[in-house]
């Protein structure tokens, strides 16, 4: 068994077209039915703000891993200076259930969260074809600044422009230096949002502020899933998810959808339809696409088996040995 953190996976190396590869592949495992992912369960005690969340799955195919993610989500941390996420996955060899691997890294966390808005990106890309993005940004924490290093290396040449917006100063040295020429720090979100064309929300925010209407034609990545009032979007954009029945719950803005509008299963397109069906060729070009991703237990593990096995390729990795 080996031990892996955020250090071992920064020398493993960060490739985005791979980690969206990866879990474009677990998607059709999935639809396959090759894979198993029971719900997810929130453990919740004393301030109702935080979670902890188990995640187990079994990825079948070639990638043939089991395992669980067990990932505390507490929003107060930001204010005391650690992080908010906190994540660990223990991966099980699937013919002899062993544990082969532990692994806590925030930082994969976030990796499985740009790699699956990676794989949207990428699709819409593909369906309608732009010669240049700009590109929003609103929350300027790991995840938004890993959500842009997975933009412009997915985008390249076709960003354009980049627009930030955090509650706290945003420091110009914490963008990438090769991208503060077409960077801009906005003063609101309404700036951010009115201006790009690929707009992601990667907040802790307690209370949804986005009150206006999308850009027309525009890929929302509605990472945090809290942000949005429920009448700035029905009707207005074609929502899509990565499991229905795991996203429409927890308070997510699906579910207001769904409470306060009726917003139903059948209207929404899935992250399967996406990818194994071409379906965003079917939306017309100036509808906003609203991407609601919950986060499957079967990306964390596909995403950490295959880190994992480079890692046992390459000698890297802090050995555990039973007594």
């Amino acid at each position: 068994m080996i031990y892996l953190h955020d250090g071992h996976i920064r020398t493993l190396g960060i490739d985005w077209n791979r980690l969206t590869g990866i879990v474009e592949t677990a998607v059709r495992e999935r639809e396959r039915g090759t894979c198993v992912s029971p719900a997810k369960t929130y453990l919740r005690y004393g301030d109702l703000r935080n979670r902890i969340i188990a995640m187990p799955a079994y990825v079948g195919g070639t990638f043939d891993m089991a395992g669980i993610k067990w990932v505390a989500g507490f929003p107060g941390n930001i204010l005391r200076g650690l992080p908010r996420a906190s994540n660990v996955i223990v991966l099980n060899d699937a013919r002899t259930g062993i544990p082969v691997a532990f692994i806590r890294s925030a930082l994969l966390n976030g990796l499985r969260a740009a790699a699956v808005s990676g794989l949207m990106l990428r699709a819409y890309l593909e369906a309608r074809q732009p010669e240049e993005v700009s590109l929003g940004i609103v929350g300027w924490g790991p995840i938004g600044r890993l959500h842009l290093d997975m933009c412009a290396q997915l985008l390249g040449n076709r960003l354009k422009r980049v627009t930030l917006f955090d509650l706290r100063p945003i420091d110009l040295q914490t963008i990438p230096s090769d991208l503060r020429c077409i960077a801009c720090i906005a003063d609101d979100w309404r700036a951010v949002y009115g201006a790009s064309d690929v707009f992601a929300t990667c907040t802790a925010s307690a209370e949804r502020y986005i009150d206006e209407a999308p850009p027309p034609g525009a890929l929302l990545l509605n990472v945090s899933l809290r942000d949005y009032e429920p009448g700035s979007i029905f009707g207005k954009a074609q929502p899509i998810v990565d499991d229905w029945s795991e996203v429409c719950r927890e308070n997510t803005d699906i579910e207001r959808l769904h409470a306060a509008c009726g917003l139903g299963e059948a209207a929404a397109l899935t992250l399967a339809d996406v990818v194994c069906r071409d379906a965003l060729r079917d939306i017309p070009a100036g509808m906003p696409i609203f991407f609601n991703p919950m986060g499957l237990g079967v990306f964390d593990i596909a995403i950490a088996g295959d880190y994992a096995k480079l890692a046992a390729e390459r000698g890297i990795g802090i050995p555990l040995e039973e007594e």
